[in-house]
């Protein structure tokens, strides 16, 4: 069952991957015949049993066989441009880092800084914020001058996997790939700082899927629509990272970041944006976008983040308006600095973020 499963998913990608580029029919229709003998194998019982009860391994042999065969065929269709680039070659060293990094924010660091006191990091917060939105400027540039600003249209926009001007958004979309794993340290700096308050699911979980499936994205498909949601992405990021920057100054610049109260708004346009633009794709008449799962999981993320943010929406402002007014204030203190790269659960780091 397994296996049918994955032959299953495996057909679909490639269907999906084929359509736009060129392929060598002979090797679809072999690959077609292995996909028939596995899924046959997995109807009849997988692994035999004789009258010894001893596996048949010569079957299980000819099966990963054929699973290899499957993963060297899916990656044939990768981009040619990026799989010597760092971290795209293989999808095992990110992984790990991934994982290290769940492991460090949910059980390793809290253990090592139980019995420590929370570490000052006044000064890196305020270099890494405005690093971060110097990166995200730099970003906005070179997703603008490599397509979004140069000639997509903003519908059906293909990738362009031969151009010089191909090349530099493939570029740019490996920074924002990267740029991820830089802002793991958000959760870092929350561990040594022992704000654990702020650790929440969606927080780690949101750090830890976006560079998973951003490699997809670089591997296969660097450019076309399915980048719009990095250039707004970037776009935001700018406005939240400017104002942990300034937090993280003191209390004398808390009168320049008045325009707090709109962050919130900010996200929902964002993520409003990104789901009505990928939503496209599905009124468009034969836009050959390379890799439609890449539209799905877009548009996935896009409409469970919006309809997180209006949760929030509806908690903070309707059912908010009904407090004093002293606990409204309270409220908004709480919620506001709360978010970061998407992240749609506004609690997680509060006024004390920077304090």
């Amino acid at each position: 069952m397994v296996f049918n499963h994955l032959c299953v998913s495996y057909v679909h990608f490639i269907h999906c991957g084929k359509a736009g580029r060129e392929a060598d029919g002979t090797q679809y229709k072999a690959f077609g015949r292995s996909i028939r003998i596995l899924a046959a194998w997995g109807h009849t019982g997988g692994w035999q049993y004789g009258s010894s009860k001893k596996m048949d391994f010569s079957t299980m042999k000819s099966s990963l066989s054929t699973v290899a065969q499957m993963y060297d065929e899916f990656f044939k269709h990768s981009d040619s441009r990026t799989v010597d680039w760092f971290l795209i070659s293989s999808p095992i060293p990110q992984t790990i880092v991934i994982l290290a990094y769940i492991c460090f924010v949910t059980s390793l660091g809290p253990r090592l800084m139980e019995n420590r006191k929370g570490f000052d990091l006044k000064g890196v917060l305020i270099v890494y914020n405005f690093g971060v939105v110097a990166l995200s400027l730099y970003m906005i540039y070179e997703f603008v001058m490599s397509g979004w600003g140069t000639g997509y249209s903003f519908h059906c926009d293909l990738v362009d996997y031969s151009s010089p001007q191909g090349v530099r958004m493939a570029a740019v979309c490996w920074l924002y790939y990267f740029s991820k794993f830089i802002e793991m340290l958000d959760t870092i700096f929350f561990v040594v700082r022992k704000k654990n308050s702020q650790l929440t699911f969606l927080h780690v979980f949101h750090h830890s899927i976006m560079p998973f499936t951003w490699w997809f994205g670089v591997r296969f498909s660097a450019g076309g629509m399915g980048t719009f949601h990095a250039l707004l992405n970037c776009v935001v990021h700018v406005i939240m990272y400017t104002y942990y920057g300034l937090t993280a100054l003191g209390p004398s610049y808390q009168k320049y970041i008045w325009w707090k109260k709109y962050l919130t708004t900010v996200q929902l346009i964002q993520f409003a944006l990104v789901s009505t633009h990928i939503s496209q794709y599905f009124f468009i008449r034969d836009c050959p976008y390379e890799f439609p799962i890449f539209i799905y999981i877009i548009g996935a993320y896009g409409l469970i983040f919006l309809f997180l943010f209006l949760n929030f929406w509806y908690h903070a402002y309707t059912k908010g308006k009904r407090l004093p007014k002293s606990l409204q204030n309270q409220t908004w203190e709480h919620h506001s600095n709360g978010i970061m790269n998407g992240n749609a659960n506004m609690c997680y780091a509060n006024h004390d973020k920077y304090e």
